[in-house]
């Protein structure tokens, strides 16, 4: 498959690296150490300068250098472990699960996996995420203290492993298992009612994709399109950059697919905590990555790969709703700089003969506070909004939302976060133009009356969260949400709730 083979180009890319190879041939020819013994102590040190990274996506990386210093190993003392092929009906433990072991796990086949490393960002964690596995990750030293045969339950949704449960535990969650299965043929059966709420106001529902195989999850979920297709994941874990006509092949198929449904296509979010091959398009020595050379600002310095990616969802643009969203945007320079660019462009491919959608939409990512804080002079330039919570509570309380040792302070009730999302929502409302929101807070049906009063009607998650959300759409009245609001704004809610990662 294309995803599988994305992840092993990576893999051989590494390989390659003179960074991996030359410290270990060195301690052969100079130390006299044999190749197994080199390799294990370069892939130690490797691991210690990736785990001292203060970024969270390059920490994640790691698994990446244990899957490929793995497979060496394994090679050079003539050991294979059990294939993921041989874990029908399995649980499976290990240090680290690649994101090409995880695209090999159909949802029918594993049960759930856990790691002893990894974090919810990682590759890894996303693919697990829309095949809908039960997955535990940093689990510290499962792999050394499971043992094959064990009888082990993971809970996905507390993040806890149960072993060897006696038999009252195995009636509790195998009742919970059950009361969940109910729960989920309900919401099934209510897949085909409106989102509208309890005083008949209308709700979009929307999905945030990955893949393209993503669209079949989207359709069967009943949402209103996509939201959000991250459109960086057909550039990541690759030794090459895809070509304008792979990549609109892979946005024609999701537009093809949605039928007519809206399709909001984010321009590569990518730089220096997902870097390319090209080591030009990184800063890998960035004191602070995720202030830096990312996103739109990434993509407006590089206009041969960002022109062609432009052409390609324009192309796509033809054959369906699509809109365009630029992530990382702080400035209206480079808003202006790119619809410039995306005019351009249209220009250029209908004197190539080549159709285009003329007044495809284009928006902005709000994750950046000073753009909340300025919503109202954006929407003069911008066709729509969405509110990218994950980063933008990350700025807003310079917090990592990454770094488990500020996760406690990582606030989406905070009352500056909260203003910044309804001054946001309230200045894309009075210019005309929808606002909608893409982070994980839309996806949290604890929060859904919450952003309902603060104004919000668009919401965008992953697939898998749109029943429970309907739901509470459907028993919550406006002018209930809105008092909610009013109180959250005056501070009312002073404990936090701790949302996910994206």
């Amino acid at each position: 498959p294309q995803d599988t083979r994305l992840f092993i180009d990576a893999h051989l890319l590494m390989l390659d690296d003179p960074a991996l190879r030359e410290r270990p041939l060195r301690s052969i020819r100079e130390d006299h150490r044999n190749a197994a013994w080199a390799i294990q102590l370069e892939r130690e040190r490797l691991l210690e300068i990736f785990d001292r990274m203060e970024d969270a996506y390059l920490r994640a990386k790691r698994e990446d250098i244990i899957q490929v210093t793995d497979r060496v190993l394994r090679q050079l003392v003539g050991w294979e472990p059990p294939t993921l092929q041989s874990a029908e009906g399995q649980i499976i433990i290990a240090e680290e699960l690649s994101p090409a072991d995880t695209v090999l796990m159909k949802k029918d086949k594993v049960l759930a996996w856990v790691t002893d490393f990894g974090a919810a960002n990682s590759h890894a964690a996303i693919l697990a995420r829309s095949l809908g596995l039960p997955a535990v990750v940093g689990a510290h030293s499962a792999s050394r203290l499971l043992r094959s045969g064990d009888m082990v339950i993971v809970d996905g949704d507390q993040g806890i492993i149960l072993v060897a449960p006696d038999a009252l535990v195995l009636r509790q969650y195998q009742g919970l298992q059950e009361q969940r299965q109910r729960r989920r043929r309900l919401l099934e059966e209510q897949r085909d009612l409106p989102a509208i709420t309890a005083d008949g106001v209308e709700i979009h529902l929307r999905a945030n994709i990955e893949l393209p195989d993503d669209s079949s999850l989207v359709r069967r979920m009943n949402a209103d399109g996509v939201g959000l297709y991250r459109s960086e994941f057909l550039f990541m874990n690759r030794p090459d950059i895809p070509d304008e006509e792979e990549q609109y092949q892979a946005f024609s198929r999701v537009v093809t697919e949605m039928a007519g449904a809206p399709v909001t296509i984010r321009s590569l979010d990518i730089g220096a905590d997902k870097g390319l091959s090209d080591d030009e398009t990184t800063t890998h020595n960035a004191l602070n990555p995720a202030l830096g050379l990312r996103g739109l600002r990434l993509c407006l310095r590089r206009p041969e790969w960002f022109r062609p990616h432009l052409r390609a969802i324009l192309r796509a643009s033809a054959l369906g709703p699509v809109r365009l969203m630029l992530p990382m945007l702080s400035s209206m320079s480079q808003l202006l700089q790119s619809r410039a660019l995306v005019s351009e462009l249209q220009a250029e491919l209908r004197g190539e003969g080549l159709p285009c959608d003329p007044d495809m939409p284009l928006g902005i990512m709000v994750e950046v506070p000073a753009v909340a804080m300025a919503a109202h002079y954006f929407a003069g330039c911008a066709d729509f909004f969405s509110i990218g919570t994950n980063d933008l509570i990350q700025y807003a309380l310079a917090v990592d939302r990454g770094d488990d040792d500020v996760n406690d302070l990582f606030d989406p009730l905070h009352v500056g976060v909260l203003a910044l999302i309804q001054h946001t929502i309230a200045a894309g409302r009075a210019k005309g133009i929808p606002v909608a929101m893409c982070g994980e807070m839309a996806a949290n049906p604890a929060f859904t009356p919450l952003l309902l009063g603060l104004g919000l009607r668009e919401f965008s998650m992953y697939p898998g969260a749109i029943p429970e959300v309907k739901e509470i759409i459907r028993q919550t009245s406006i002018a209930e949400a809105e008092q909610l609001a009013m109180g959250a704004l005056a501070g009312e809610f002073s404990v936090a709730l701790e949302t996910g990662h994206s």
